[in-house]
């Protein structure tokens, strides 16, 4: 459904063209190791940025399914060491909402970082699993 509205004249239909759409890649994990150079590159200036942003001016794909495949990206970059959370911002599609605000993890820190990050998510899930045995 398009919200463009139709001229009509003399018989002819006419419609603006729709606005460009970025593509979508079909495949979860290609897209993952697509886009992920250029959030290694924005880290790597050690300047705060958005998801949003970067997806924006390097033009990006989307995953899939956009609507929740964009927010597991975050959490797979905070897994590998590269990112961390720096605070929030508006988001650059509707000024009124707040997003999150990442920043590089320096490099010599990252394996450092990732291998903290695996032992908390071990810790959490032992903790599940003792949490599930005593109930």
């Amino acid at each position: 459904m398009s919200n463009i509205a139709p001229t009509f004249e003399a018989g002819r239909i006419e419609a603006a063209a729709p606005s460009t759409s970025r593509r979508i890649v079909d495949d979860y994990e290609a897209w993952v190791d697509e886009v992920t150079p250029a959030f290694v590159a924005a880290a790597d200036t050690g300047q705060p940025f958005t998801i949003c942003e970067i997806a924006t001016t390097k033009h990006l794909p989307d995953p899939p399914h956009p609507k929740s495949q964009w927010g597991s990206l975050p959490a797979r970059l905070q897994d590998a060491g590269l990112i961390r959370h720096h605070g929030y911002g508006p988001s650059a599609r509707c000024r009124k909402s707040l997003v999150y605000v990442w920043i590089g993890v320096p490099i010599r820190l990252r394996e450092l970082v990732a291998a903290r990050r695996r032992e908390e998510r071990a810790a959490r899930r032992a903790a599940r699993a003792d949490e599930r045995r005593a109930a």
